[in-house]
C-alpha cells in the first residue's frame, strides 16, 4: 500500500521540500512556499496543506521546487519518498488514538529523513528534545533555535534573525519586524529562514518575503476587535500542545473556548497556563466532560456546549483589552466538517457581533 504522495513522488519533477511536525506544519510550509514565490521560483504548494501532491504533477519541470506539508498519515505509507530538503519542526503528542504510543506516532514522522541520502538536507529544532533525538545520519543535519547560537541553520543574536553555516553569520532580519505572534511563530519563521538558505534564496529575498506574509487561516488568525476585545481563530489548534502555544502567544485575561473530538489527550498540561494566563474557560463539544475534569481548579468554566453559545457567552464576559480565543485542542469531527468548518463558523459568529455592535 502506498499514499498518495508516494504515487506523487513517483512523477515528481524538479526539487521537493517536506515539512512536517506535529505543530506549525502549514504556517511553514505556506511561508516556504510565499519566500520562493517572491525569489521567482517555479513553485508548487501541496500535501496535507490541502492540495494533493498527485494533482500538481502536471504542473511541474526539472525548474520545480514543490513545497509539500507531511502529515503522520501520509508518512506511513511511504517507500521512495525522499525530500531534498527535511525538515522537522517538533514532536508533541497527537494522534494517539490512531497510532496509539508516542513511540508509533514518532516513528512515522520520522519516515521523512528514511530514504534521504548525504546528498540532501535534513532541518530539525535544537530546542525540541523529542524532535532532537530523532536526527538522522546520512543527510546534511542543519538546525534552527530560538534559545541558543547554532553552527549551521538559523537562530537568534539579541533580537536579529541570523543564518549560520560553518560557523559564519549572516543577518537575515530584526525580530520585531516579523508579523506572526507568538513564539511558537517565530520557530516556524527560523525554520522557514533555514529550509528557503538551503534552496539558495538570498536573506534579503527572505526578508522582504517574511515581512509581507499574512500567516495563514485559522492559526491565530485575528477575525476582529470589537469594543477592545480581540477575537482569534486558532481552530488549527487540534491538539494540547498547539493550543499551549495559542495561549503563550498573548500577555493575559483569555477568554478560551475548548473542546471538540479527543484525540487521546491529556488536558491537565493546560491548567497551569489556563491560571496564569485565562479568566473563563468555554468548554464545547464530546471532550467538555473530560476537559472539565482534568482543568477544574485552574479557572473559571462555563459548559457553552456549542461554538455559538461559547461566543455569545464570551461577548457578554469580555471587556476592552481581553482575548476571546479559539483554541479548542481537540478535533473537530463531533460538530463540523473539519477544522476549517470550525474555523469558519467562529468567524461567522463574530462577524454578527462585529455588524451588531457597529464595530469598523
Amino acid at each position: 500500500m502506498w499514499s498518495e504522495i508516494e504515487l506523487a513522488y513517483r512523477f515528481l519533477e524538479g526539487e521537493l521540500i517536506g515539512i512536517t511536525g506535529s505543530n506549525g506544519k502549514t504556517t511553514t510550509t505556506t511561508l516556504v512556499h510565499h519566500i520562493l514565490s517572491t525569489a521567482g521560483y517555479h513553485t508548487v504548494l501541496a500535501g496535507n496543506v490541502g492540495t494533493p501532491l498527485i494533482s500538481c504533477v502536471d504542473q511541474m519541470n526539472a525548474e520545480t521546487v514543490s513545497v509539500v506539508e507531511l502529515s503522520s498519515f501520509q508518512l506511513e505509507w511511504i517507500e521512495k519518498f525522499r525530500p531534498d530538503i527535511g525538515v522537522f519542526l517538533n514532536l508533541t503528542p497527537d494522534h494517539l488514538d490512531r497510532h496509539k504510543t508516542m513511540e508509533a506516532y514518532a516513528a512515522a514522522k520520522a519516515r521523512i529523513f528514511e530514504k534521504q541520502t548525504e546528498l540532501d538536507a535534513a532541518v530539525l529544532n535544537a530546542d525540541d528534545a523529542p524532535t532532537v533525538a530523532l536526527a538522522p545520519k546520512k543527510p546534511q543535519t542543519f538546525w534552527f533555535s530560538r534559545k541558543r547560537r547554532i553552527l549551521q541553520g538559523a537562530c537568534l543574536r539579541g533580537e536579529d534573525v541570523i543564518v549560520a553555516h560553518d560557523g559564519k553569520e549572516e543577518f537575515v532580519m530584526r525580530c520585531a519586524e516579523i508579523p506572526l505572534p507568538g513564539a511558537h511563530n517565530l520557530e516556524n519563521v527560523l525554520a522557514a529562514v533555514t529550509a528557503a538558505r538551503l534552496a539558495e534564496v538570498d536573506s534579503a529575498t527572505i526578508r522582504k518575503a517574511v515581512k509581507s506574509f499574512s500567516g495563514v487561516e485559522h492559526r491565530l488568525e485575528l477575525a476582529a476587535e470589537i469594543r477592545g476585545v480581540r477575537y482569534y481563530n486558532d481552530s488549527k489548534a487540534t491538539n494540547v500542545d498547539a493550543t499551549l502555544k495559542a495561549l503563550d502567544a498573548f500577555p493575559g485575561r483569555i477568554l478560551v473556548i475548548l473542546g471538540g473530538k479527543d484525540k487521546g489527550s491529556d488536558f491537565t498540561v493546560l491548567r497551569k497556563p489556563l491560571r496564569e494566563k485565562a479568566i473563563l474557560a468555554l468548554l464545547i463539544g464530546a471532550a467538555a466532560d473530560k476537559i472539565e475534569q482534568q482543568i477544574e481548579g485552574s479557572v473559571a468554566i462555563e459548559r457553552a456546549g456549542t461554538v455559538e453559545r461559547a461566543v455569545e457567552i464570551a461577548s457578554h464576559a469580555a471587556r476592552a483589552g481581553d482575548v476571546v480565543l479559539l483554541a479548542p485542542a481537540c478535533a473537530s469531527f463531533d460538530q463540523f466538517e473539519n477544522f476549517e468548518h470550525r474555523g469558519r463558523v467562529f468567524k461567522a459568529l463574530v462577524g454578527g457581533l462585529e455588524r451588531g455592535s457597529g464595530a469598523t
